[in-house]
């Protein structure tokens, strides 16, 4: 595991701890030499996570669409900003960037990039590690809904364990390093008509 894709919001939340958390894990990326892969921008926890990243002299790579960076939302002291068309072309880049993936709390988009990369392991288009960094139990609606989708027949445990959690930023990454993809992938068959 080389580098690291981090999907986080544009915001900073109600809460400081999300900023700090943020710094942190961008700080603790960079000590362990891992290339922090994320959207670019210079706002919000996307900010955090890069300017700690930084602090640390990490290399940080941003992608952003160029309508964004015409928002003036870019940030200027990354080691590589990659300008893009599309914010497809954006999750396609980050994903072709990095090896494994964390998604600190964040709005609908941070919940789109999360699920693009959820579903793509679910069917092994990729083997990547995902997590959650569950700060101040951020994510725990998300982690019961994934058990009551298990519980109802519409996803697999095998899959829904694919999403690893922790509120605790070196378990977590623990967690990456040491996890290994499902042996199966979801089943595809045509539906009868």
């Amino acid at each position: 595991m080389k580098s690291i894709v981090v999907f986080c919001g544009s915001s900073a939340g109600h809460n400081p701890v999300y900023l700090e958390q943020a710094t942190a894990l961008g700080n603790a990326l960079a000590k362990r030499g891992l290339t922090l892969v994320y959207g670019g921008a210079r706002v919000g926890l996307m900010g955090a996570v890069a300017d700690g990243s930084l602090q640390a002299n990490g290399k940080v790579i941003g992608v952003l669409p160029y309508f964004l960076q015409r928002k003036e939302l870019a940030h200027d002291n990354l080691t590589e900003l990659i300008l893009v068309d599309t914010m497809h072309e954006r999750k396609t880049k980050m994903n072709e960037l990095s090896d494994a993936v964390i998604a600190l709390p964040g709005g609908f988009g941070t919940m789109e990039e999360l699920f693009e990369m959820l579903t793509w392991g679910q069917l092994g288009l990729h083997g990547k590690p995902i997590g959650l960094l569950n700060t101040n139990g951020f994510y725990d609606s998300l982690i019961q809904l994934s058990h009551t989708m298990t519980e109802n027949g519409f996803l697999s445990a095998e899959n829904r364990d694919m999403l690893l959690c922790s509120d605790n930023i070196e378990d977590l990454l623990l967690k990456l390093e040491q996890y290994q993809p499902p042996v199966k992938t979801k089943w595809i068959t045509p539906e009868r008509s």
